[in-house]
């Protein structure tokens, strides 16, 4: 589980906009950029080398279950 105060600071390393952490898949989002950031061994992995770029629907879908 992610700290909240954590979440509340946490910046897309591209955009610099919010990101959303999907808890289901262990990840975080950012609805500006469409990448998926990794959570790995409990650290988010926010390198953008290690991101993997997603679809409007994919993030659309994520956002939703969240």
């Amino acid at each position: 589980m992610i700290n909240k105060e954590f979440l509340e600071v946490l910046a897309c390393p591209a955009c610099k906009e919010d990101i959303l952490y999907i808890e289901k898949e262990n990840c975080f989002i950012c609805k500006n950029c469409l990448l998926k950031f990794p959570v790995v061994d409990d650290i988010p992995d926010f390198l953008l080398e290690d991101a993997v770029k997603i679809s409007e629907e994919e993030v659309n879908k994520l956002s939703d279950e969240s």
